[in-house]
């Protein structure tokens, strides 16, 4: 795969958030390190817009985010719709969440591009991909910053001084952290097709929508907001080339609904199984996956939102 440069496609949009940090409702420092830090969410207010330019930042610069309203039979939710050109690199090397950091009581998940200077995770070796940049920038879904343990296992893992890495942080309940989150929505179908072993070469355009989850009091309830609106409200779009038969034999294993664990609210399956590992892998995909095969023409859909779990999970409304 080409070289697109995912990190300093990132790093010109962080230099965008950092200019409008008022008006964003973020705050930004340097670490002792000597990192830059922006704060989207844990000790500032963040902003619907900032979690929009953080979602974009996630996607390497090959992705467009837009903020939208989406209408489920008799209700409606303000939602996202994600538009991604080179679908394998902008959502499973640079969005997925696949770097797990720890170190002195902390734990998060990182996605962006810094991933693919470092290339640790299996994912690099499937896509053949491995970036080399004087930048580094990460994105971290967590509600402490990162300690300097932390941040030194980083720059050395991405080749970098700590003056040329950028930390993003959001808490997943906070503004920012709800709409990068509802982003990932046309990558955890990729990443869905990904496990199911299809080639994700021949995804040649990608585009999602799913609703954006209100605001819990807390990151666990917030979890299971999000979990939800991805798995029963989702949608995704996706272009490809190849064999028919390939497509209609993989294509009903994509949707949520194919899951063992689907049909139940994300917290609910939290306290079933008392263990997020325990919880059916498969289940993480959109609740809805279009294939459009350019080489035939043809479109086939499989899966379906939920709209009742959906007003369950995100507006409190007891199923009939």
């Amino acid at each position: 795969m080409p070289e697109l440069k995912l990190n300093e496609r990132a790093q010109a949009m962080v230099r965008q958030l950092v200019a409008d940090r008022e008006s964003l409702g973020i705050e930004v420092t340097n670490l002792p390190e000597g990192s830059l830090l922006v704060d989207a969410g844990i000790n500032c207010p963040g902003s619907l817009e900032a979690g929009r330019l953080l979602a974009e930042i996630c996607l390497g610069g090959l992705g467009r985010v837009e903020l939208v309203q989406l209408f489920f039979t008799d209700f409606w939710l303000p939602g996202v719709q994600v538009t991604v050109q080179q679908p394998a690199l902008a959502c499973i090397a640079s969005q997925y969440a696949g770097w797990a950091l720890k170190g002195e009581g902390f734990f998060a998940l990182g996605s962006g591009p810094a991933r693919a200077l470092a290339a640790k995770e299996e994912v690099f070796q499937a896509l053949g991909y491995q970036e080399n940049s004087p930048v580094g920038v990460l994105v971290l879904e967590t509600r402490k910053v990162p300690p300097a343990a932390v941040v030194e296992k980083v720059v050395a893992a991405c080749g970098l001084g700590p003056e040329n890495l950028s930390l993003l942080v959001a808490p997943t309940a906070s503004l920012a952290g709800s709409v990068q989150v509802a982003a990932r929505v046309v990558e955890t179908g990729l990443h869905k097709l990904m496990e199911l072993g299809y080639d994700l070469g021949k995804i040649t355009a990608a585009f999602g929508t799913c609703p954006l989850a209100p605001l819990a009091a807390e990151d666990l309830a917030a979890m299971g907001r999000t979990n939800d609106g991805v798995l029963y409200g989702g949608r995704c779009f996706y272009t490809v080339t190849d064999p028919e038969e390939e497509i209609v034999e993989i294509l009903p294993r994509v949707p949520s609904l194919a899951s063992r664990d689907y049909g139940t609210p994300f917290l609910k399956l939290l306290e079933q199984y008392g263990d997020f590992y325990k919880i059916d892998p498969l289940l993480f995909s959109p609740a809805e996956v279009v294939i459009n095969n350019t080489a035939t023409g043809k479109v086939h859909r499989a899966g379906r939102v939920a709209p009742d779990l959906l007003k369950e999970s995100l507006l409190g409304v007891a199923k009939d």
